[in-house]
């Protein structure tokens, strides 16, 4: 965690927690930009994701999912937070998931890319 941040939202707190208990990696990496100051975590819009993933991918992004754009591609998106619209794209064609889920789901990390 950044030394200025120290969140305050009690499920963001646990969920960096759990993902530096995990032995992959790739957790760590999402546990840090989870623990950057609120302004400089990640935002991707659908429109990034369907500019930069792959059809059929699993991404995360440690940050917040905006529904800026339109969705074309079926992806398995994980983030701690997506906005309504961006859910709702997603889940036409892919499956949205909280971070939690996904390394639940796949604790080593693999076939997974972080966006940011």
């Amino acid at each position: 965690m950044d030394a200025k941040a120290d969140p305050t939202n009690p499920v963001l707190r646990e969920t960096i927690e759990f993902l530096k208990e995990q032995d992959a990696p790739i957790w760590n990496e999402v546990a840090e930009n989870l623990g950057k100051v609120n302004r400089q975590r990640p935002e991707v819009n659908l429109s990034d994701l369907e500019r930069v993933a792959e059809d059929g991918e699993t991404v995360i992004i440690p940050g917040k999912v905006l529904g800026s754009g339109r969705l074309t591609k079926e992806l398995d998106v994980a983030a701690f937070k997506a906005s309504t619209g961006a859910r709702e794209q997603i889940e036409e064609d892919g499956e949205f998931m909280f971070i939690r889920d996904l390394v639940e789901e796949n604790p080593e990390g693999s076939k997974v890319r972080i966006v940011k």
